[in-house]
C-alpha cells in the first residue's frame, strides 16, 4: 500500500464523536429556522388581525347571494326554469350587494319569456327574491343585460301580435331599473320594432 505524503486530513477519519457534533449543529440550524420563521396558524392570525384592523368601523365584506338558491316565483309546470344570467351589485346604496337574475323556463326548444328578479340574502338568512323588475307575464325575452352602478339594464324583444312567429320577436325595447326611496323604478328607451320597414 502506498502512503500519501499529504497530511492526514480529520475528515477523513472520522469517529462518533465528530458525527455527534454534526448532527447537533444541523439540529441547532433546523430549530433557529423553525423559530424565525412563524408557522401557518401564526401567520393567519396575524392577516386576519391586520384585516380587522384597518377596516374599523366598516361592515365585512359581504358576497352576492347565489340565485341557484333561490325558488322563483315561475310556473313553470313539470319543466323547471334556468337562471339564464346573474349579476351581483348594490342596488339599494346600503354596501351590501344583491344579485340580480334572468330567469325563465327551461323549455327544450324557443325561447321562454324571461323574468328578471332582485335577489338578496339578509345575514344568516337564506336568499329571497325581493323584487320582481320584469315578470315573465309580459312576455319579453331579455338581452344586453348588465348591472352598474346600481342600475339595471336590459333590453327587451317581444312580439307585436300573435301572428309573428315566436323565433323572430319584432319588438325591441330598452329598459333600466334604478332604486328610488323605497321601491325600484323603470325607465324605458324609445319602443322600436326590428322588423323592416317599420
Amino acid at each position: 500500500m502506498q502512503t500519501s505524503a499529504l497530511p492526514d486530513l480529520a475528515h477523513t477519519d472520522a469517529k462518533p464523536v465528530h458525527w455527534l457534533a454534526t448532527a447537533t449543529a444541523m439540529a441547532a440550524v433546523v430549530a433557529l429556522a423553525g423559530l424565525l420563521q412563524p408557522d401557518a396558524a401564526t401567520a393567519t392570525a396575524s392577516a386576519s388581525e391586520h384585516r380587522v384592523t384597518t377596516q374599523q368601523g366598516s361592515a365585512p365584506t359581504m358576497t352576492a347571494p347565489d340565485p341557484a338558491e333561490v325558488a322563483f316565483p315561475l310556473d313553470c309546470g313539470g319543466a323547471g326554469w334556468t337562471v339564464a344570467d346573474s349579476a351581483p351589485g348594490d342596488l339599494d346604496g346600503d354596501g351590501g350587494p344583491e344579485t340580480v337574475a334572468v330567469v325563465r323556463c327551461a323549455a327544450g326548444s324557443g325561447t321562454p319569456p324571461s323574468g328578471i328578479y332582485v335577489v338578496t340574502q339578509p345575514s344568516g338568512a337564506a336568499p329571497r327574491v325581493v323584487a320582481t323588475l320584469l315578470d315573465p307575464a309580459q312576455k319579453r325575452a331579455v338581452t344586453d343585460f348588465t348591472v352598474r352602478d346600481g342600475r339595471v339594464s336590459a333590453t327587451l324583444l317581444g312580439y307585436s301580435s300573435a301572428d309573428v312567429p315566436r323565433c323572430c320577436p319584432d319588438e325591441l325595447e330598452s329598459a333600466t331599473w334604478q332604486w328610488k326611496g323605497n321601491a325600484f323604478i323603470r325607465s324605458a328607451g324609445p319602443a322600436g320594432s326590428t322588423a323592416r320597414g317599420v
